[in-house]
């Protein structure tokens, strides 16, 4: 009995890179807002996304506001997108009134299925 094995590794796919992460902590102050701009532009790199870890800067306000839409410009013009991970609710909120898209880590897509949901189906048809 012979076996001619195949080269490489068949059965394991590409790795999706993991996206950097920025943590933005305390108050925002208008001086470290051209800094984190910079940041952001350099960690979009590979994985196309920055992930913005908002959960300790505080108080939403205006501040807070304006420097997430300067860093999701940034992401945007370097050919990638932030994610916010752990925001307030009335961060979310105040960037929804002001109608600043960004996106929240974890949560589907805005028209996409959730994963391991099932497309409702005509009686007697296969689940897709």
């Amino acid at each position: 009995m012979s076996w001619a094995g195949s080269r490489g590794l068949p059965d394991v796919e590409p790795m999706t890179p993991i996206p950097p992460v920025l943590v933005l902590a305390g108050p925002v102050a208008r001086d470290r807002v051209a800094g984190l701009v910079d940041e952001v532009r350099g960690l979009v790199g590979a994985a196309g996304v920055v992930v913005c870890d908002v959960g300790g800067v505080g108080p939403p306000g205006l501040a807070v506001v304006d420097l997430l839409a300067r860093l999701q410009l940034a992401a945007r013009r370097a050919g990638g997108r932030i994610l916010l991970r752990g925001p307030d609710p009335a961060l979310r909120a105040l960037l929804d009134l002001v109608g600043i898209p960004v996106e929240v880590e974890g949560e589907v897509e805005e028209g996409e299925p959730a994963l391991g949901v099932e497309v409702e189906v005509e009686p007697g048809e296969a689940a897709v």
